[in-house]
Formats: structure tokens, C-alpha cells, sequence
């Protein structure tokens, strides 16, 4: 115990003893610390930090240490893992916790604080969508009692005991009890418990005196309401026992984590933002649909409306800035989503026919992505001339303004500039090229000539932030929780790249995962983040990405969040992606390769191309291509000339000699192969030191590793698997835990990350550790031994989905590919069950149903998977409701809805099928009041019964199964 030798002159005041105890199972080399804000906790410092000792209590391992501490102590504090020196391993997720002495406590006395570790989902029904949504009514409650214990002790054998818990969705007239083993806990009867105060945070407690005697305690909490309903936390008791071999403490702290309840389940819909359809808009979906949208999602039953990014993604002027997640500015909102006859109350009538007639002509079946945004944008204009001294002059203008100016400015000026220079490539703007806050200034300047164009945009920038942050109140206030899309990186010709060149290694390129370049040929050539750079002021620009993300969304997801723990990094050179490596990794050194009998470096780190290989890939042209791109190198080898040593070389070269006719074959395939030949490699060696080295992806497909001895392929295969698949995972692990967190702590948003596929083992663990929810796609298993996912074996931290927007829908999946197709309905329906060709809406129902059942906290469709359920919308085409194919890097991303939300709203059919279905697997759904024939209003319960899937030879009877799996029953009319 730390002594603190406290004195009052030659008094000595007695200190008070605080013990710390908490639960919890560590692995071989990792200890308990806790931290806090007091000198005798650290002072937040870790490496002086209290460190815990374990003790074995049956087959559960807790970490005691005690302190001594004034009498009228207090303090924040944490728990650590820490390893031998100190060094962080793992910290508790949550709120830091507090510590406050009971008033007129004794010196001498003896405090045990009974802890449980605090994880990242602990920490989610504090997030907004939760707090500020879903358990809004919650959290309207009155402080009844500060924390902290207030009762007094006044006998000798008595032990106050502290009740704490934090419950966050409490209904209107509940209150919280805890009932125990004992007379003061009313002996298992609610009636005479002990009633919990609430103290503000979603935390309920209450103190009570009791005898030795009374331990040792069992107890649990519950809910009770005036009607007399109640429910108790589920799980086992729990036990509070006091060691009778040591000192009696007085006063017992229980901090019993959350109340445990059934998980709480929800579902959503999902639909692009341009994706949306209305009476209203002008060719594509506008911010201000989303209100129709959220009405619909609220008589559907859903809690939650998801959206792809909706950041201005104006780089090249043409359809290829429909992709959505090639940012020009993480900040700035995209004009496209702007509703223009919003901009005033006051349009003339000439552009109220502008804007019908415009109407008319882009209300096509697809989005014209340039048409659209050049209307939305000459409308604006004439508005903005009426307009922009009354608007630019209000008090809630300069408002947004000061909040917003540090993005805002700059992002205006980069729009000047790439429309002034017609290309956003801002390395070929002279002086501007290189951003100063001083030419800034000039720019933005009011005396500049073009002050005009500049306050253009901010006045669009305005409109789109009034507009959204009314539809995203207008979700808050439906119960509606309203879930953003976070891009993994930006487009190389950005605001972000221009302005904060240090944050990025704009010499790479990264993307997608190595495999993926292999099949399609190029790279979306995002820069790759510098993250030294950004960790020396914590993320800055992420903190800032996210708090802006925050003003209109309450959950997000994180694209690709396998980014945060490594990314796939190429050459600025490369244009396809087999030549990369990851980053961060630890490369393969020299002499680990030569202790291994690796040594000649060149023939394995150097294009291996013999002359056989040339003639048989070229034939009657290869002298062609030996005199154009190649030079001798030894006998019956070659290496490339020095024009042509990269792939963005060998391009260029081709597409001068196609120029002049030169060429035999065709461009591409010519490109093809060369390329082929340039990647005939085994190890890459590193740009930056030539003594390290990373094994070439797929390495073995090579024919330089064809033509190595057998000792070499065994060597260079063992250690291309650990490379790939065991060396990084510590590294990987620690990298995310420097750079998730910072995201995670600068706004209260649930996040949710993308990490479908075949990922490394440390992803999920970090991602349970952060309390974040991962996705899981049926036909994208994470498990390699499944064709297809069982829904109802997905863990609770997840969202499940039949589809996204990165596939194909369901529909389009189901009647594509009649082998998996049977496989599929094997597997899940029955053997003997042959399932229709078409998706008909029983498939569609029974798919649905899979996913609403399942343990996932959401389940969230795609619109188009949901409108399967009905078959008059299913006569679209299937392949035309995809959103994108990852398949094509230049994909044009234009799907529409092929019915308005006015339409959907007025579909009650639809609506109460997917309700039905909603209500009947158990999930939480908004409250609504519905009006019965007569007018009167009252809230319809519907009570689910048993669908039928239709199959091409009999009825498989799909009852309500909880296993994911249904039984074959025997049809029979069924009268509700």
C-alpha cells in the first residue's frame, strides 16, 4: 500500500484506505494497472500508475492494490493492461470513472471498489444514436441524486454498500430496484427492494447499511413500473462476499458494469443518396427526400436509414465523379443533393419553369450524373445573384461561416482554381500549386475580382448544410437514426492533398487488395495516409472529419476498415497492383534471407525474362518488342530498357508507337503482356533501402519462381506465408489501436466498420475491443468453409444483409447462377426443395426473414432487396438495380429508384409485409400511431404468422426459426 505520510503541523491525520478490485483474465506477461488524475493514481501518466496484483478466487482471476488517500478524496480514474515495463497493451473503452469519498468519512477507514473492466460495447448506449435516438426518452430523466454515497455510518460491525448501475433505456414511470438474498434487498421481492436513484449518464444507484451478516450477498437489478411490470436482468445472480481473513472494509463501491438485459436489435434500410427517388426532386435524390424517406422508414419498423458518402466529389468535371468515395474535400457537401426551389421562398416564375422543365427532361430511368449537377448548378446561380447579399448578411451565414471557415475556404478556393485552370491536378497551377495560408487569403480576398465565384460556393455549401441538418433533426425526432459512410481514402487531386500535402505519401498509391488489381488492371490510386505524420498532433484532420460527419449523422460506417490496420501500397509508378507491399510491415532483410541460403538478390528482385518466354507470349512480333522495350542482359536474357521500366513507361511508349501505326497486335494486349513480364519477379525490393525486401504477391504463379531449385521454393514459400500471414499481426494489431481510437473518441457517433472477406486474424478482436460493429453478408463469408453464411450464427456486434451496394441485390444473385442457386436453397431450405428460377417475393420474404432473425444488433436492407417483396416491382430488370460493380474501376454509379417515395408511402401492402416482419423477429421499432376506418388512432400490433416459399414442386412451410434453419412441415390453410 502507498504510504502518503500525511501531516497537518505535528498532527498526524489519519489517511483513508482505498482497494481496488477488479475481475479479469490476463495472458502470460500482462498485468492490471489503474491510472488516474490524482499524483497517487499517476496523474494520468501510466508508467506511474498503481499496478495491481492478482488473486485466484475459485476459477476467477481479480487484480487487488490499495492506496492511501485523504479523507475527502477524489478523483478520475482507469484500468490498464500493461506489460512488464508499463507499456499500454489494452485500456478500458467508456467514460473515465470517478471516485468521491463519502462525506465525513473516518480516517482509518477501508474502501473497496468492486470494478468490472469496461468494454467498448459498454460504451455503445452512449453513442448518439442510442443516446440522442433511440433511448431519447431515457435520457430526459431528472437527476434525483448526485453520485456518490450519502449515508452515514454509525455502527461498529455495519458495512455500507454502494449499489451502481448503468441502465440506459428506461421507460416513462420505471424505476430501477436491486433485490438480493438479504431482508435490506427485500428477499428476492420487488416490493421491498432497494429503489435505485437516477444520477444522470444513464446511471442508476443507491446505498444501503447492512451486517456481516448479510454476506455472503446474491442479488440482481430490475425494472419496475407503476402498471406492476417488471423484468429482471438476465443471466446468472451476482455475489458479493466479504474476506473474512483480512480487514473488514466499511464501505463497499459496486460498480456492476451494465444492467444486462436482453441485446437490444434494430433494422434499417439502405439506399444511395442519388439512388432516391421523388416527386420532388430534380433528377436524383436530394437532402431533403431523406424526410420522405425516414416517414417510410417509420411505418416500415426500421430505426435506421443508411447512406453512401455524400462528400462533393467534383474532380474530373465528368460521370467518372459519380463513385462516391473519391472525395474533393472530406468536408464540403456534394451540390448535387441540393433541392434548388429550397434556395428561396422568393423565385421568380421564369426559373420555377426552368426548374419544371428541368424536371421533366432528367427524370429519367438512371442519374445523368453531368446533366444534373451543371442544372442544379446554373439554377443556383440566378438565385444566388437575386440573392446573395440578403443571404450572405444573416446572422445564421456568418454562424456557419465561423464554424466552418478553416474547411470552407480553402475548398472554395480549390473550386476557383480547377475551374480557372480547368483541371484539379493542383500541381499544374503555377504558383499555386503549393498552399499558403497567405495566398489563401488572397484568394478568398473581398477586393480579389473573383470574390463572387468564391462566395458562390459558400453560399452552396450553406444551403446544403441547412438543408441536410433539416432532414437529419427531422430523423432524430422519428426515432430515426441517420448512418453515414466514411471513405478509407481521397482522390489524389484534392482540397485535402492540396492543403495538407504532409499528411499523405503522394509518391503510392493504394487500394484495393492486390488480387482485385490482378483481375481488372489498374488502381483507383488513392494517396496513402502518412500516419506518423498525423499521430503528431492525434489525428487532427480525422478528429475534424469526424466531428463534421457528426453534426448531421448519428452512426457511421468505415469503409474498408482493414485500411486502419494495414493498406495495400503501390509505386507511384504501378497501374496494376501486384507490384506492392503492405504498410506498415516488416520486411524480409537481407540477412535473414541469406541465413536462409537466399543470395543472388538481382535475379530474383529484377524482371526475369528469357527469351523463350518472349517468343512464346509475342510470337511472330518479338523481335519487335525485344528492339522497342528490351536490352540484352545475359545470354538468352533480357531487362527492360530504361524508357520502359515501369508500367506507367511502357504505357506511355505504346501509345506513341500506336500514334505511328507501329504496333501488330493491339494496344491493350501487347500492355498485357509486357506488364506480365515487368511483375515476373519474386521479391520486391524496397525504394528506400535496398537491404530489405517483400515477397511478390502470389509469387508461386510466377515462372521466375518456377525456375528456382527446390531448396530456394521452399524457403521463399515458408516465408511468403508468413509474411502474409503471420509476421504482421502484432504490428497490424498495435497500428489500429494507435488510429482507431482517435476516430472513435472525437464524436459520439456509433461506428460501425466494413470487414467482409478473408481478413487478418487481429481484426476482429480489435474490433470487439473498440465496441465496434462489423458487417457480415451472406453470400461473403467470413468463414472459409462456407459457401454461404447461417444469419443465425452471426455474433451480436454485427450488421447482417442479404446484400450491399458493392454486389449484386438479391434478386439479381438468386437468378444468375442456377447451380449455386440450388446449392444455396440445399443448404438453408432442405434437400429435397428445388427452388423457383425466379426471385418471386416468397424467396424474397424467406431471405429476409433469415437476416431479421438473426443475433446481429442490426439488420440492415438494401431498398431494392425489400421491394423483391412485392412483384409488381419486380418487373426492372434485376442487373439494373446494382449500384456497382466492383469489377470496373470506371463504373458510372447512376441507379435510381424506379418508384417515387411518395409511391412507397401510399404502398400500405408493402409496408405491412416488411412491419410484419420487423415486429415478428423481436426487434425494436419505432412507435407509430396508425388510424383505424372509423379515425380513431391507436397503435396496431400485428401478430406474424407463417409464410409460405414457393418451390417449383411442393410448399416448404418457413416458420419463425430461430436456428436459421426451417423445418419441413406439412402445408395446411392457416386462418389468423
Amino acid at each position: 500500500m502507498a504510504n502518503l505520510g500525511l501531516f497537518t503541523g505535528t498532527k498526524i491525520v489519519k489517511s483513508v484506505n482505498v482497494s481496488f478490485r477488479l475481475p479479469y483474465y490476463t495472458h502470460w506477461g500482462q498485468r492490471l494497472l489503474v491510472c488516474g488524475s490524482e499524483p497517487v493514481l499517476g496523474s494520468w501518466d501510466v508508467k506511474k500508475g498503481l499496478l495491481l496484483s492478482p488473486v485466484h478466487q475459485g476459477e476467477e482471476l481479480t487484480w487487488c492494490g490499495s492506496v492511501a488517500v485523504p479523507s475527502e478524496f477524489s478523483c478520475e480514474y482507469s484500468y490498464y493492461v500493461v506489460d512488464d515495463e508499463k507499456s499500454v497493451l489494452r485500456r478500458e473503452m467508456g467514460k473515465k470513472r470517478k471516485l468521491v469519498l463519502p462525506d465525513g468519512i473516518n480516517g482509518g477507514e477501508n474502501v473497496e471498489l468492486h470494478d468490472l473492466w469496461q468494454t467498448g460495447g459498454d460504451a455503445i448506449p452512449f453513442r448518439s444514436a442510442f443516446k440522442d435516438v433511440i433511448f431519447r426518452q431515457s435520457w430526459g430523466l431528472n437527476i434525483e441524486r448526485p453520485l456518490g454515497i450519502q449515508n452515514k455510518l454509525d455502527m461498529e460491525d455495519a458495512v455500507l454498500v454502494h449499489f451502481k448501475i448503468c441502465c440506459p433505456n428506461v421507460e416513462e414511470e420505471t424505476s430501477v430496484y436491486v433485490i438480493g438474498s438479504t431482508a435490506k434487498l427485500g428477499q428476492w421481492k420487488v416490493h421491498d427492494g432497494l429503489k435505485l436513484n437516477y444520477a444522470g449518464d444513464s446511471v442508476w444507484q443507491a446505498d444501503v447499511v447492512m451486517q456481516k451478516g448479510d454476506f455472503p450477498l446474491k442479488y440482481k437489478y430490475c425494472k419496475y413500473g407503476k402498471a406492476g411490470n417488471f423484468s429482471l436482468e438476465t443471466g446468472a445472480h451476482r455475489d458479493l462476499s466479504i474476506d473474512s481473513s483480512k480487514v473488514q472494509p466499511r464501505y463497499i463501491f459496486l460498480s456492476d458494469g451494465m444492467m444486462r438485459e436482453m441485446p437490444w436489435r434494430g433494422a434499417g434500410v439502405a439506399i444511395p443518396m442519388f439512388s432516391v427517388r421523388s416527386e420532388a426532386d430534380l433528377g436524383v435524390g436530394e437532402f431533403l427526400d431523406l424526410k420522405l424517406l425516414v416517414d417510410w422508414a417509420v411505418e416500415s419498423g426500421f430505426h435506421l436509414v443508411q447512406l453512401l458518402p455524400i462528400n462533393d466529389t467534383s474532380v474530373h468535371g465528368m460521370w467518372w465523379d459519380s463513385y462516391p468515395y473519391s472525395s474533393l474535400s472530406v468536408f464540403a457537401l456534394h451540390p448535387l443533393y441540393l433541392r434548388v426551389e429550397a434556395l428561396s421562398e422568393n423565385l421568380p416564375e421564369n426559373i420555377k419553369k426552368e426548374i419544371q422543365e428541368a424536371r421533366e427532361q432528367l427524370d429519367g430511368k438512371d442519374v445523368d450524373y453531368e446533366a444534373t449537377l451543371a442544372t442544379k448548378l446554373s439554377i443556383a446561380k440566378k438565385v444566388f445573384e437575386q440573392e446573395k447579399d440578403l443571404i450572405l448578411n444573416s446572422s445564421s451565414f456568418h454562424k456557419y461561416f465561423s464554424e466552418n471557415e478553416e474547411w470552407l475556404k480553402p475548398y472554395a478556393a480549390f473550386c476557383f482554381l480547377r475551374d480557372f485552370f480547368e483541371t484539379s491536378d493542383h500541381s499544374q497551377w503555377g504558383r499555386f500549386s503549393c498552399f499558403t495560408e497567405k495566398k489563401l487569403e488572397k484568394l478568398v480576398s473581398k477586393d480579389s475580382l473573383h470574390h463572387d465565384i468564391i462566395r458562390f460556393h459558400y453560399y452552396i455549401q450553406f444551403h446544403l448544410h441547412l438543408q441536410l441538418s433539416e432532414a437529419a433533426e427531422y430523423a432524430r425526432n422519428k426515432g430515426v437514426i441517420l448512418k453515414g459512410d466514411l471513405p478509407i481514402g481521397v482522390d489524389r487531386n484534392s482540397v485535402d492533398t492540396w492543403v495538407y500535402p504532409n499528411l499523405f505519401r503522394m509518391n503510392t498509391s493504394t487500394g484495393a487488395p492486390p488480387d482485385y488489381f490482378d483481375k481488372n488492371g489498374q488502381n483507383w490510386g488513392f494517396p496513402t495516409y502518412n500516419w506518423e505524420e498525423m499521430s503528431k498532433d492525434n489525428y487532427a484532420w480525422w478528429r475534424a472529419r469526424l466531428t463534421q460527419m457528426a453534426k448531421y449523422f448519428t452512426a457511421y460506417r468505415i469503409d474498408h476498415i482493414l485500411g486502419f490496420f494495414r493498406i495495400w501500397e503501390l509505386p507511384e509508378h504501378a497501374m496494376t497492383g501486384l507490384i506492392g507491399k503492405f504498410r506498415p510491415s516488416i520486411p524480409l532483410s537481407k540477412e535473414e534471407l541469406e541465413r536462409e541460403g537466399i543470395w543472388d538478390f538481382d535475379r530474383l528482385s529484377l524482371p526475369y525474362i528469357r527469351q523463350e518466354f518472349v517468343q512464346e507470349k509475342f510470337g511472330a512480333s518479338w523481335t519487335f518488342i525485344v528492339s522497342n522495350f528490351l536490352n540484352d542482359y545475359q545470354k538468352g536474357r533480357y531487362e527492360f530498357k530504361e524508357d520502359s521500366n515501369t508500367e506507367k513507361k511502357i504505357a506511355s511508349k505504346l501509345k506513341m508507337l500506336a500514334e505511328k501505326s507501329m504496333l501488330l497486335e493491339s494496344e491493350d494486349k501487347i500492355r498485357r503482356d509486357l506488364f506480365d513480364l515487368l511483375k515476373n519477379i519474386v521479391l520486391i525490393r524496397d525504394p528506400e533501402d535496398a537491404s530489405k525486401f517483400y515477397p511478390r504477391f502470389n509469387l508461386e504463379d510466377t515462372s521466375s519462381f518456377q525456375d528456382l531449385d527446390d531448396h530456394s521454393k521452399n524457403v521463399l514459400r515458408r516465408l511468403y506465408y508468413d509474411y502474409y500471414f503471420h509476421r504482421q499481426e502484432n504490428l497490424w494489431r498495435q497500428n489500429a489501436l494507435k488510429t482507431l481510437p482517435a476516430l472513435l473518441n472525437s464524436s459520439d457517433m456509433l461506428a460501425c466498420g466494413e470487414d467482409l472477406g478473408l481478413i487478418p486474424a487481429c481484426v476482429h478482436p480489435v474490433m470487439q475491443e473498440l465496441g465496434m460493429i462489423g458487417l457480415r453478408i451472406q453470400r461473403m463469408p467470413s468463414e472459409s468453409d462456407l459457401e454461404f453464411g447461417i444469419p443465425s450464427q452471426y455474433s451480436y456486434m454485427t450488421v447482417c444483409a442479404p446484400s450491399c451496394h458493392d454486389c449484386s441485390t438479391f434478386r439479381a444473385w438468386w437468378e444468375e447462377d442456377e447451380e449455386r442457386r440450388c446449392r444455396y436453397f440445399k443448404n438453408l431450405v432442405g434437400p429435397d426443395a428445388i427452388p423457383s428460377s425466379q426471385c418471386v417475393p416468397d424467396i424474397a420474404h424467406f431471405v429476409i426473414r433469415q437476416h431479421v432473425e438473426a443475433p446481429s444488433m442490426w439488420a440492415i436492407f438494401p431498398l431494392q432487396d425489400l421491394l423483391a417483396l412485392k412483384e409488381e416491382y419486380t418487373t426492372r430488370p434485376a442487373t439494373e438495380e446494382t449500384i456497382n460493380d466492383p469489377t470496373n474501376p470506371k463504373h458510372y454509379w447512376r441507379y435510381r429508384v424506379h418508384v417515387t417515395l411518395e409511391s412507397l408511402l401510399k404502398d400500405k401492402e408493402l409496408i405491412t409485409t416488411i412491419k410484419g416482419l420487423v415486429r415478428g423477429s423481436g426487434r425494436a421499432h419505432p412507435s407509430v400511431q396508425e388510424t383505424d376506418e372509423l379515425g380513431n388512432q391507436e397503435t396496431i400490433v400485428l401478430i406474424p404468422g407463417k409464410h409460405q416459399v414457393t418451390t417449383g414442386q411442393e410448399k416448404i412451410s418457413v416458420g419463425k426459426q430461430l436456428n436459421g434453419v426451417p423445418r419441413k412441415e406439412t402445408c395446411v390453410p392457416q386462418v389468423l
